[in-house]
């Protein structure tokens, strides 16, 4: 048989994705009820690649070099200690900070030295918040202590005995293209050609996925398609590739058609309309395509806040488990990753809820202690595994949901590397920093009830930016 075709993000593995250029990522994340309109008008005329393959925007003469901190965080994980800040002068400097009315009436904060783990700063750190899309932190994680980060996922094509019956069974890859469907449509022609076959019918399997595709915030919403594990390219239907954007209401049923009429195009004659299926108990795999590695996909769902990635990292950990790969046994499964982790202090799970994988649903809890833990996690040197947590994390003033941030905002500009989480009343900010002395600190900023995002978000950068100095 064939070589099997893979396919995989040019980014590569989390260290070279260490690299990042301004402009890489364009605008990308989370929006709710209307909220951020300015954002989702700019995110609809841009082409957002999304992963790896990024489109820059056109030069700004106004915007700074290309971002330092890759070779900053790659010194601050491994250079001799240097001296750690001071808890009484981060408290001087972030307290007036945090309590900006901008903030809104819940705010809470955490800072930890990553090479430590020690806290340096906190203010209701073991309060559990709705943290919006900063809860992908938390899944990712999760998936990648699961899974490890060489992990892929397959999309096979099954045949009956008789080779006259195939099922394209979804393993749970929101990534897929139409290259990739392609390729895969390539060599199942291919196989069943040496097993004299041309004729065939097609089902397609989605039994992999339990309970509800539908997410609380209601089927047909353009920050999430339904969940489902056979898709091409996110369910997306207008050529976006990250971000918000149109989505079709039968994303298996649209892949399997497309794949058929791929099978068409070389010859295979397939009767009638695919019809959802399980594929009978003796087929056997006759082709199959895999996802990027684990560690891109995660690097790719940090950096444009990818819901659609996040959801499917979350049912993985759940199949790694063998919990149900539903919104509940992905929530459990994810919980008990954490747990499983030994963080530093005892109690930073409390109150914590994993009601989805991507921080959409307002029932989500965590708390800034319990992030700035994972992010210090994720820079421990015996966790090397994690390490595509960080590389992933957008470059502020350069990549992803923060290269339209940090305007003004000078010192974080390049430094800061954070994960954002907003909807409406919502505004979080979580990642790591190199200070000017070469400490890697990581920090989460969590707040509820803001008035308007804007000022939050400007408000959670400076604090940000504030830890640099």
């Amino acid at each position: 048989m064939p070589k099997l075709k893979t396919w995989q993000l040019t980014a590569g593995s989390a260290v070279a994705g260490l690299a990042l250029a301004a402009g890489a990522v364009a605008v990308a994340g989370p929006w709710d009820s209307g909220q951020r309109k300015a954002e989702r008008d700019l995110a609809a005329v841009k082409d957002r690649t999304g992963g790896a393959h990024h489109a820059a925007p056109a030069p700004d003469p106004a915007e700074p070099a290309p971002a330092p901190s890759a070779r900053g965080v790659l010194s601050a994980l491994g250079a001799p200690a240097a001296p750690s800040a001071q808890p009484d002068r981060l408290k001087e400097v972030l307290a007036p900070l945090l309590d900006t009315a901008a903030l809104g009436a819940l705010r809470t904060a955490s800072v930890v030295d990553a090479a430590t783990g020690k806290q340096l700063y906190g203010r209701g750190e073991r309060d559990a918040m709705t943290p919006a899309s900063t809860v992908k932190i938390a899944t990712t994680v999760a998936a990648l202590s699961a899974l490890g980060p060489d992990h892929r996922i397959a999309t096979t094509v099954l045949a009956a005995p008789d080779s006259k019956r195939i099922t394209l069974k979804g393993g749970g890859d929101p990534t897929l293209e139409k290259d990739g469907l392609r390729a895969l449509a390539a060599d199942t022609a291919r196989a069943l050609r040496d097993k004299g076959a041309d004729k065939v019918s097609l089902s397609y399997d989605t039994t992999l996925y339990t309970g509800s595709e539908v997410h609380p915030i209601g089927a047909g919403n353009e920050n999430l398609a339904r969940v489902t594990s056979l898709m091409v390219n996110e369910g997306r239907t207008d050529g976006t590739r990250s971000g918000i954007g149109s989505r079709t209401l039968d994303p298996a049923g649209d892949a399997a058609r497309s794949f058929a009429a791929e099978l068409r195009a070389l010859g295979v004659q397939v009767t009638g309309d695919p019809a959802s299926g399980k594929a009978p108990a003796d087929a056997q795999p006759v082709a199959k395509t895999l996802s990027a590695p684990l560690s891109a996909l995660v690097e790719r769902t940090l950096t444009n806040s990818d819901n659609d990635i996040a959801e499917a990292l979350a049912r993985q950990t759940a199949l790694a488990a063998g919990e149900e790969a539903s919104f509940a046994g992905a929530g459990k499964a994810v919980y008990d990753r954490l747990a499983a982790l030994d963080l530093p202090a005892d109690g930073l799970l409390a109150g914590a809820h994993f009601a989805d994988g991507s921080g959409l649903d307002r029932a989500d809890r965590v708390s800034a202690g319990l992030l700035t833990a994972l992010l210090a996690r994720a820079a421990d040197p015996a966790h090397p595994a994690l390490r595509s947590v960080l590389t992933g994390l957008p470059v502020a003033g350069f990549s992803g949901t923060l290269q339209t941030r940090y305007a003004g905002q000078a010192a974080g500009t390049g430094l800061v590397r954070a994960k954002t989480g907003t909807l409406t009343g919502v505004n979080t900010l979580a990642g790591t920093v190199v200070t000017k002395e070469g400490r890697l600190l990581a920090f989460a900023f969590l707040a509820g009830d803001t008035p308007a995002p804007d000022p939050a978000q400007q408000a959670l950068d400076a604090m940000a930016s504030a830890l640099t100095r």
